[in-house]
């Protein structure tokens, strides 16, 4: 990769770990449903008016937009708000990887090779630790749920390889529109329409902040960067990059918002990433032919 190129993979890792930080801002603002929901809302519009019409089956966008966009993010946010470290989530998530794998085996016919199993291992144990980390000083529930919006986004991962689109900026702008209702309906119901209306009159310039960069430096500027590079380089090239989102995570947690990052919670780190590195990195037996992911390995980032 040319170093302009490399640069602007390591710019886009930081804008999608810093992100993480950006949300536990923002869940001071908005109701963690609310705030998805206005995320999605803002990455589609105006968004879907300069990509063009869609380029995959609705089915799929359908599928990947209810799947990621309202389960995977509702998760995330609510586990976030009920006390889910910024820094924390960011590592965590990271265990779609072998999410990814599992279901891929079970819907798609493929099997792991050892490498892969190895690292889907050491993976785990770096959840465990950090299960251990957590449960030693934080909600246990937060942190279940994180898992569990990571084990979503393996499921969208697995939907995203089926339909393969062949624009993932396009894919992404349209799978934004899904969400957007859903979300609201579940913010009326479990957060209420007071307290929406209460955050949406007491929005400002912060408030208005955050949602650009969610949506659109995020979803839009992160996704077109990474478009672009898997169109000039493999994927194998460019998905490592994928390995620095919670370096930036728990770093700018730890600048930003004073997360401690106790001796625990390092040790997990080192085995999330390295687990994840072997097992998204190494290549995997396939009993059937594979359709290649046009965002490579993660289909999807926050």
């Amino acid at each position: 990769m040319r170093p302009l190129h490399i640069a602007l993979a390591a710019l886009v890792a930081a804008v999608w770990g810093v992100n993480f930080v950006v949300i536990e801002i923002g869940l001071d603002h908005f109701p963690p449903l609310l705030f998805s929901a206005l995320r999605f809302l803002a990455a589609a519009l105006p968004a879907v008016f300069l990509v063009g019409r869609p380029t995959v089956a609705w089915k799929w966008i359908i599928g990947v937009g209810l799947v990621l966009g309202v389960a995977k993010f509702g998760l995330l946010f609510v586990g976030m708000d009920r006390g889910m470290p910024a820094g924390l989530s960011s590592l965590v998530l990271q265990v779609q990887a072998v999410f990814t794998v599992l279901f891929a085996a079970l819907a798609l016919g493929e099997r792991p090779g050892g490498v892969r199993v190895l690292g889907m291992g050491v993976a785990l144990a770096g959840i465990a630790v950090a299960a251990v980390d957590e449960g030693a000083g934080g909600p246990v529930l937060a942190f279940v749920l994180v898992v569990a919006a990571a084990a979503c986004w393996g499921v969208s991962n697995v939907l995203t390889r089926k339909a393969a689109p062949p624009d993932a900026l396009n894919f992404m702008v349209w799978v934004s529109t899904v969400p957007v209702l859903p979300l609201l309906g579940l913010s009326l119901l479990v957060e209420g329409p007071e307290r929406g209306a209460e955050a949406l009159a007491a929005l400002d310039r912060t408030g208005v902040g955050i949602i650009v960069y969610v949506a659109w430096v995020t979803t839009v500027f992160g996704f077109g960067a990474w478009g672009f590079l898997l169109r000039h380089h493999p994927a194998s090239s460019v998905a490592p990059f994928t390995l620095l989102v919670p370096v930036f995570g728990m770093s700018s947690a730890a600048l930003f918002l004073g997360e401690d990052i106790s001796p625990l919670r390092w040790c997990a780190a080192a085995l999330l990433v390295g687990g994840v590195a072997l097992t998204s990195l190494s290549g995997a037996r396939a009993t059937v032919p594979r359709t290649p992911s046009p965002a490579g390995e993660p289909a999807a980032r926050v």
